[in-house]
């Protein structure tokens, strides 16, 4: 697959592919494209003062643009300020506990970032120091309020992770990093050398036998930032990163001269047309780059243990020198690329911790202005100059952009039910709010090899008009880690029949909608849309989605499902006849519940050896952040209640809450085998107290 189509997959929404409703599968008829268009241009600009620091206190007035040189009206002005959060982490905990349930309550206030990990630009045997820093940032940089995906240049695309701010996915997608970069041209040619020496006539020039996929490979890095860059216009008023982790563009750009078929000449042009395309596609797209070298100081000791002896004509310029140039031209291409659209490279340093704190403040805190351009006709390069008339600071900002080219808009599929507002929302990278929406998903075992995957949905109320001709839209879709979808449904909701007491009802505490998906095994991402028609309120969230193998795992454990009196007074549009015999109500998205509330759970342990006899335990548990017990309950089940066969124990347990105080707690459902040394299972989720309310 080709780095375009590689990452056209992984980012699969911006194609917009059609869903009917009432489908499970992605249809054949012609994908929709949008049309680009700039109606205004935004750029955003990091100030800082001598010392380094960044400058938070400058106002409109205080900055000048000039595009060709000619000064701009500046039309919209923002001072954005992003603090860093911290996950929500038990003390008792190493890490934080990854919540079940997504919500859109809060607007999308976090870093954007693209972490593009070059494996054809790293050497084999400095794997681990680039995953070493790349899992460095992740770790120690990345906020519980920013998302970042993850983009491999070469291997297969299930090791790339769509956007998400869990660090347990983003760091095990860096873990598929293989370096595959060629050996160096200068060492190619010293064993070149060697093995034409006595074949060679005076003069004759050395080959890297290496060359035409050496060129290969830079290009398809270079096209996979450009694509990237390219997508990620469809993100406005906010600053854009894209951390390239790569030892630098390895070709030599300047050497046209080489071969005699001028095939290096062809090579060196290609390299440099995918360079431009991919620092045009930066700058329009408003796209910051940091070229982040995981090599460090270096000596060329990786380099050149594995030349035993350079060739002895000095003449032909092959020696320690031409070793450094390479190093020299790959780091001047991080530079190259991060200065040029507002970024800055990371060369040199065996310390990141320093370079990737001020990459964090450079997307923390940063003004972002617009204006609109004297001259949009497509395809035009355009000069910007940001400047400050405060003296003493440093202004760093895309230096320019190009207009989009004319795209001839493909018409969506007939058969695509969604509204354009739905398709725009599934489209977008970011949570989008305006319609709140609470959304969670509970594997289960389903007809193998599939799982069968309950997706709760709720809205709330008083975001919905709810007028007699009132349609609501609710449309999903799972994503596998190759970027196809393999699932998903379109649901239309009318109001028209409601009786006056479910449209009071509904406004007062709101809707509640749970569907099944049959999935395979596999991590996921999914996504959730809704439209009020009436209103015109629109909202998405995107949910982190593990399926296990649960027909082939020795013993497992379903997701888990909660409900409670009072918070299944949400009229349900669709129930879930599977749950309706083993819970007194619908599963809820609500986590949070009062003193005087019981909360009833619901799990499903599956157990694939049952031909042995043997017990279960299974226990329940509800935890301080401190880590003390507050409830808990234990039970044993039998083998033999499976007949022999493979199957699973179906458990409940209700958890009364008058005796926990207010705050939050650890819910936690654990199961393991008597037989042998079987591992145990276990899910956990955040659960949260809040003083008794009075009973209607």
């Amino acid at each position: 697959m080709n780095p375009r189509a590689k990452f056209a997959a992984l980012f699969v929404l911006l194609t917009g592919t059609a869903l009917t409703a009432g489908q499970t599968a992605a249809p054949t008829s012609p994908q929709p494209t949008f049309k680009l268009r700039v109606d205004y241009v935004e750029v955003d600009v990091v100030v800082t003062d001598r010392n380094g620091n960044l400058v938070r206190d400058l106002k409109k007035e205080d900055f000048q643009v000039l595009e060709d040189g000619k000064g701009q009206t500046i039309t919209n002005f923002t001072h954005v300020d992003i603090p860093v959060e911290r996950g929500d982490r038990p003390l008792f905990a190493s890490e934080p506990i990854e919540p079940d349930v997504k919500t859109n309550e809060k607007p999308f206030d976090g870093r954007v970032y693209v972490m593009v990990v070059d494996d054809y630009h790293t050497r084999f045997g400095r794997t681990q120091r680039v995953k070493a820093a790349a899992k460095q940032f992740i770790e120690r940089r990345l906020g519980a309020n920013d998302v970042m995906a993850v983009v491999h240049t070469a291997g297969a695309s299930d090791a790339n992770q769509e956007f998400t701010s869990n660090k347990r996915l983003l760091l095990a997608a860096v873990d598929k990093t293989m370096g595959r970069k060629l050996d160096s041209a200068t060492a190619n040619k010293t064993n070149e050398y060697y093995r034409t020496r006595d074949m060679r006539a005076a003069g004759d020039p050395l080959n890297d036998p290496d060359d035409a996929e050496r060129a290969f490979n830079a290009r398809n890095t270079l096209d996979t930032l450009r694509n990237i860059a390219e997508w990620f216009g469809s993100v406005h008023g906010r600053r854009k990163a894209i951390l390239f982790v790569s030892e630098g563009i390895d070709y030599d750009i300047y050497d046209m001269i080489q071969a005699n078929n001028g095939s290096n000449h062809m090579g060196a042009s290609m390299v440099m047309d995918a360079s431009r395309d991919a620092i045009t596609a930066a700058t329009r797209s408003n796209v910051a780059i940091y070229g982040i070298d995981p090599r460090g100081l270096t000596d060329l000791g990786d380099e050149s243990i594995e030349i035993g002896a350079f060739p002895d004509d000095t003449s032909l310029g092959i020696g320690t020198g031409s070793l450094w140039n390479e190093v020299r031209l790959s780091q001047d291409s991080l530079r190259m690329l991060s200065e040029e659209t507002g970024g800055f490279a990371v060369v040199n340093k065996n310390d990141f911790s320093t370079a990737f704190t001020r990459i964090v403040e450079d997307n923390s805190s940063y003004y972002v202005l617009a204006y609109y351009p004297p001259d949009a006709r497509p395809g035009r390069v355009h000069k910007i100059d940001v400047r400050v008339t405060r003296p003493g600071v440093t202004v760093r900002a895309r230096k320019g952009y190009m207009t989009p080219k004319e795209v001839k808009v493909t018409a969506a599929s007939a058969k695509d039910t969604r509204t354009p507002e739905v398709r725009d929302a599934l489209d977008s990278p970011l949570p989008v709010s305006g319609l709140t929406l609470h959304a969670f998903t509970a594997p289960f075992k389903g007809a193998a090899p599939n799982a069968s995957v309950l997706l709760g949905v709720e809205l709330r109320g008083r975001d919905l008009q709810l007028s007699a001709n009132d349609k609501i839209q609710l449309s999903y879709m799972a994503i596998d880690a190759n970027g196809k979808v393999k699932g998903g449904n379109t649901d239309m909701l009318s109001m028209t029949a409601l009786k006056p007491e479910t449209k009071a009802r509904i406004e007062q505490t709101g809707l509640r909608l749970l569907n099944r998906i049959e999935l395979p095994p596999g991590k996921y991402q999914m996504r959730v849309a809704a439209h009020d028609s009436a209103g015109g309120a629109v909202g998405s969230v995107l949910l982190d989605l593990d399926v296990p193998d649960f027909a082939k795992a020795p013993f497992s454990i379903s997701g888990l499902v909660l409900t409670s009196p009072m918070a299944s007074q949400l009229p349900t549009a669709h129930a879930d006849e599977q749950l309706r015999g083993v819970l007194p109500g619908p599963a809820v998205a609500q986590r949070s519940f009062p003193q005087n509330e019981e909360v009833s759970l619901f799990a499903e342990i599956y157990d694939n050896q049952g031909g042995t006899p043997h017990k279960v335990d299974i226990t329940a548990t509800v935890t301080t952040d401190e880590g003390k017990v507050m409830f808990k309950t234990d039970e044993a089940r039998d083998s033999t209640d499976l007949g022999g066969k493979t199957g699973g124990y179906g458990y409940t347990t209700r958890i009364p809450l008058k005796d926990l105080e207010p705050g939050p707690y650890v819910l936690a459902v654990s199961a393991k085998s008597r037989l042998g040394n079987a591992t145990a299972v276990e899910r956990q989720l955040r659960l949260i107290v809040t003083p008794a309310v009075p009973v209607r």
